[in-house]
C-alpha cells in the first residue's frame, strides 16, 4: 500500500517538474517592426451596381375594337410581325351589311343632289331646296365613312414591327368591345430602369454631372455582361418618398433580340474619381459603424484617426476626407497596438502595396 502511494507521489512530482521546466523555456514575444505607408493617390473608377428592370422600347396591349366572334387568327404567339400585318379578324358580316346600306344611301343622296342642282340651275327649285339636298348628301357620306370605319375595326393589324405576346382569347371566342387579345413588343432597343439612392444621385451630379453620365453595362441573369453598352437618356423628375430613390433610364440597342420585355439584370455604372485618395482595407478597423486607421508620426507614435469612406474597390477604400495624403498609416498589426503606443516601423512604397493587393485580387 505504501509502495503504491509512493509511486503516485513520485508521478505527481515528475509532472509538476516537467510543467515548470517547460514554462521556463517558453520564448517571450519580441517587439517587431511594423510596416507603414502613405495613402495612395491616383485617378480611379468606382463601379456602382444597381438592380434593373428591362422594358421593350414599345410594349402595348392589343384589344378588340368591335364586339363579335373572333373569326380568324393569322399569327402565333412569339411571332415577329411587320407593321400593318393582319393579325386578327372579328366576324365582319354585320358591319359589311351596314356599310353596303350606307353606301346605297350615299349614292341615292348624291343622285338626289345632282337632280336638285340641275333644277336649281334652271331656277325651277329654290336655293334652300338645293342646300337641303346637299346637307342630306353630306350626312349620307358621313354615315358611309362611319360604317367603313366600323368594318375596318373588325381587322386588327400590327401598329409597328414587333413580337407577339401570349394570346388571351381563342378562335371562336365572343369578344366584347375593348377586350384584351394579346400584347405586342418592339424590342429592337430596350429601356432599362434602375433606382439610385438620393445620396448617390447627388454624388453623380457632383462628380460626373447629370448631363455627362458615362455609358453603362448590363449584367444579365446568367451573370454574363450584355455585349452592347447603354446610354442614360433620362432621369425621372421626382424622388420616391417611401424609398428615397429616383429612377434612371438607360437605352440599349438590341439588334439580336436577346433582351425581352420583363427581364431583369444589374446595371454597372462607372463613376470616375480624379486624384482619389485610396487606402488598403486591411489598414482600417471599425468601431460603432465608424472606420479608423492608425497614423504613425516620425517618432513612431501611434494615434487613431477616423476616415470617411465613400466607395469600395477590391481590397481598397476610397476616402472623401479625414486623412492627410502625406500621413503615414499602419499597414499591419492593428490589433497589437493602441493609441499613444510607440513602435518601430519601416516605410513601404505605395506601389509595392498596390502590386501586392492586385496580386491578391487576381487570386
Amino acid at each position: 500500500m505504501n509502495t503504491h502511494r509512493n509511486f503516485i507521489l513520485l508521478g505527481l512530482i515528475s509532472l509538476l517538474t516537467a510543467l515548470s521546466c517547460s514554462s521556463h523555456h517558453t520564448p517571450t514575444e519580441e517587439k517587431g517592426t511594423y510596416e507603414v505607408s502613405f495613402p495612395i493617390q491616383q485617378d480611379t473608377v468606382l463601379i456602382k451596381e444597381y438592380v434593373s428592370q428591362i422594358r421593350a422600347y414599345q410594349h402595348i396591349e392589343l384589344r378588340a375594337l368591335e364586339k363579335g366572334y373572333l373569326q380568324e387568327i393569322f399569327v402565333d404567339e412569339g411571332q415577329h410581325v411587320k407593321k400593318g400585318q393582319l393579325m386578327f379578324r372579328v366576324m365582319p358580316l354585320i358591319y359589311q351589311a351596314e356599310m353596303q346600306k350606307a353606301k346605297a344611301e350615299a349614292n341615292y343622296a348624291e343622285i338626289e343632289y345632282l337632280n336638285t342642282k340641275s333644277l336649281a340651275d334652271k331656277d325651277i327649285v329654290s336655293a334652300n331646296e338645293l342646300a337641303l339636298a346637299k346637307a342630306h348628301l353630306e350626312k349620307a357620306q358621313a354615315e358611309l365613312n362611319l360604317a367603313q370605319a366600323h368594318l375596318s375595326f373588325t381587322e386588327i393589324r400590327a401598329p409597328f414591327n414587333g413580337i407577339m405576346g401570349r394570346f388571351e382569347v381563342r378562335l371562336g371566342s365572343m369578344l366584347e368591345e375593348g377586350e384584351l387579345l394579346t400584347t405586342l413588343s418592339d424590342n429592337s432597343k430596350v429601356w432599362v430602369y434602375f433606382n439610385v439612392p438620393e445620396a448617390e444621385y447627388l454624388d453623380l451630379a457632383t462628380v460626373s454631372g447629370l448631363q455627362n453620365l458615362p455609358p453603362v453595362n448590363l449584367q444579365l441573369a446568367n451573370q454574363q455582361i450584355f455585349d452592347q453598352v447603354g446610354i442614360i437618356e433620362t432621369i425621372e423628375s421626382d424622388f420616391n418618398n417611401e424609398t428615397g430613390n429616383i429612377a434612371f433610364r438607360a437605352t440599349f440597342p438590341n439588334q439580336t433580340g436577346i433582351l425581352r420585355h420583363g427581364e431583369t439584370g444589374n446595371i454597372y455604372l462607372p463613376v470616375p474619381f480624379e486624384n482619389a485618395l485610396l487606402i488598403p482595407q486591411k489598414a482600417t478597423y471599425e468601431v460603432l459603424d465608424k472606420r479608423y486607421v492608425f497614423v504613425v508620426n516620425a517618432d513612431g507614435k501611434v494615434s487613431s484617426q477616423e476616415v470617411e469612406v465613400i466607395g469600395e474597390l477590391p481590397h481598397l477604400y476610397i476616402l472623401s476626407g479625414g486623412l492627410d495624403p502625406k500621413a503615414m498609416i499602419l499597414m499591419e498589426g492593428l490589433r497589437k497596438v493602441k493609441n499613444n503606443d510607440k513602435i518601430d516601423f519601416k516605410l513601404v512604397d505605395t506601389q509595392v502595396i498596390l502590386k501586392e493587393l492586385h496580386a491578391l485580387h487576381a487570386e
